[in-house]
């Protein structure tokens, strides 16, 4: 057998693998941000297409899992191939869970559309911009091999998880419990918020792995993380 043939084949459906995961991920960011502005904006429409979307996520998910188990069956890799391939089936899966919050967010932006406006949107804009931008960080992280950007990502979902808390406890504070439409709005902003903190430890997630392809380290579960 040629083996140079075989290498070439290898690397091209490594470089499949990278490109298809690139495009997940920018269509996961895409979702959040337009949950985002479906929430900021209370519109429906945006929300809907949220929706509409996740179906094509749920797609790549299947098709990187295949190629995945396609490469680990048939070419055995090792070293640092082997860690991209288990990265890639890692970070797909919380992608895909990434998109299924944007989803979650767009329909209780459809609910909270019923009542008006909280005073908590202001700080339920902020949690979601800092989610945004710590998805954001951690898929630039991934498509440059940057374990120093991927540690910004962990550090910040502390102040993500702080944001949260006050979010919730203000909602769950704030207005009259025996009034049926203050509780649902309440239930559906908490819900919001909820939802985001945990798109936040996904994207803590995709750095964590980042970290251990870049340095074989893992860091999962580690506090403070280590350094260097």
């Amino acid at each position: 057998m040629d083996k140079g043939h075989t290498s070439r084949e290898f690397d091209r459906e490594l470089r499949t693998l990278r490109d298809r995961l690139l495009a997940m991920g920018g269509r996961a960011e895409e979702q959040i941000a337009r949950a985002v502005q479906a929430l900021v904006k209370r519109d429906d429409t945006i929300a809907q297409a949220v929706i509409d979307a996740d179906a094509t996520i749920d797609q790549d998910e299947i098709g990187i899992d295949e190629l995945a188990f396609l490469i680990l069956a048939r070419r055995q890799p090792v070293a640092s191939d082997l860690r991209f391939v288990m990265l890639a089936l890692k970070v797909v899966t919380d992608l895909e869970r990434i998109g299924d919050l944007a989803v979650n967010i767009a329909k209780r932006v459809r609910d909270l559309m019923r009542f008006p406006l909280s005073p908590m949107q202001d700080r339920i804009e902020l949690l979601a911009e800092r989610v945004l931008g710590a998805v954001q960080l951690a898929l630039d992280a991934f498509v440059h091999g940057d374990a120093e950007r991927a540690e910004k990502v962990i550090d910040g979902d502390v102040d993500i998880d702080a944001l949260n808390m006050h979010v919730i406890a203000d909602v769950i504070s704030g207005g009259d419990v025996n009034d049926a439409h203050t509780v649902a709005r309440a239930l559906a902003l908490s819900s919001v918020s909820r939802y985001l903190e945990r798109i936040g430890d996904h994207a803590t997630n995709i750095a964590e792995m980042v970290i251990y392809f870049v340095r074989g380290r893992d860091v999962r579960h580690h506090w403070p993380r280590p350094r260097g």
